[in-house]
């Protein structure tokens, strides 16, 4: 058997349990039309100045290109829960603003997957800061 070095055996298993943790999140947000990746877009649109980004700066945030944000965006625009609006001074500049529907839909899909986190994740406190704390070093943008 081949032995690994401890930071590549660190990220397979992450990388593992990202996917594990995605289809466990996607199974209970389906309850509300809306994917994991979807509950992305909408906490950082509702956490952002104004409620808006730039579709660049949203893509980013939730670890996707350009294109691919772009993609989830189109169903999400067309059924209300995020719109698109022009900057004031630069006509170039898309912002992408979080609708009322996506704040009534961030609400509802907010406290189950809360739930959800929390019958996933029982345990230490301190333990689940402290490897929040880890994932924020390595490029998590949630705070």
């Amino acid at each position: 058997m081949q032995t690994i070095d401890p930071v590549l055996k660190f990220f397979l298993n992450l990388t593992m349990v990202q996917a594990v943790m995605g289809r466990r999140f996607d199974a209970k947000l389906c309850l509300h039309s809306v994917s994991l990746n979807d509950l992305m877009i909408l906490l950082h649109l509702n956490n952002a100045p104004e409620r808006r980004l730039r579709r660049i700066d949203l893509a980013e945030k939730v670890g996707l290109t350009a294109s691919g944000v772009t993609r989830l965006l189109a169903p999400l625009e067309k059924i209300g829960m995020v719109k698109s609006e022009a900057a004031e001074r630069d006509a170039r500049v898309r912002y992408v603003k979080l609708a009322k529907g996506g704040q009534r839909i961030l609400k509802e899909a907010t406290a189950t997957a809360e739930a959800a986190a929390n019958y996933m994740f029982q345990g230490d406190t301190k333990r689940m800061e402290e490897a929040t704390k880890l994932l924020i070093e390595l490029g998590g943008s949630i705070n």
